[in-house]
């Protein structure tokens, strides 16, 4: 008897249901909001500490950072 388990039809392996655009937009929006304010702090910081301007501003910092976070959360 086969092992009809782990693949579809034909043999095929079955895709995952992709998580919705709107879902995936409203979660980094989130993020980014909530990281917004952090990366303002450490580039404030780093400003103070360093004396010259970041490479990075705060906006970049905070959009990068939800980049990573986001897609995290949906491959848990």
């Amino acid at each position: 008897m086969s092992d009809m388990t782990n693949t579809g039809a034909f043999g095929v392996p079955e895709r995952r249901a992709a998580a919705p655009r709107t879902e995936f937009a409203i979660y980094f929006a989130i993020i980014f909001a909530a990281t917004v304010p952090l990366a303002c702090l450490t580039w404030g910081l780093t400003l103070l500490r360093s004396g010259r301007l970041p490479e990075r501003g705060p906006v970049a910092r905070a959009w990068s950072q939800a980049r990573i976070i986001t897609p995290m959360i949906f491959s848990a």
